[in-house]
């Protein structure tokens, strides 16, 4: 287990949240992806998870739907589970993407 990961999310898990070190140009690998879904369940914002990786929010989506590193979320379960025990039992380790409806042909059937 990283210490950096555990450090950076213990002592600040909020919306003050400093920038990762990384290079502008850098892209998001499957320790990022960890600290993403360790971030989720501690309720860091968004906002905060798009500053400190400098990315656009639908790479952090992709991190959550499991198209980018879906073995990274077992992963950040077990590592949450050892760095906070207390909280492990009231946390909900999934995610569910809700589809958006598209709209049918079902209310024209009220203009008729």
């Amino acid at each position: 287990m990283p210490s950096a990961v555990q450090s950076s999310f213990r002592l600040k898990a909020s919306s003050n949240m400093p920038p990762a070190d990384r290079p502008e140009s850098s892209r998001l690998v499957e320790a990022d992806a960890i600290e993403i879904w360790i971030a989720r369940w501690l309720r860091v914002p968004i906002k905060a998870l798009i500053q400190r990786y400098g990315c656009d929010a639908r790479r952090l989506y992709e991190v959550w739907w499991g198209e980018r590193f879906p073995a990274s979320r077992a992963k950040a379960e077990a590592q949450f589970k050892a760095c906070y025990p207390s909280l492990a039992d009231r946390t909900s380790f999934g995610y569910r993407r809700i589809p958006r409806a598209r709209p049918g042909d079902e209310q024209l059937g009220f203009f008729d």
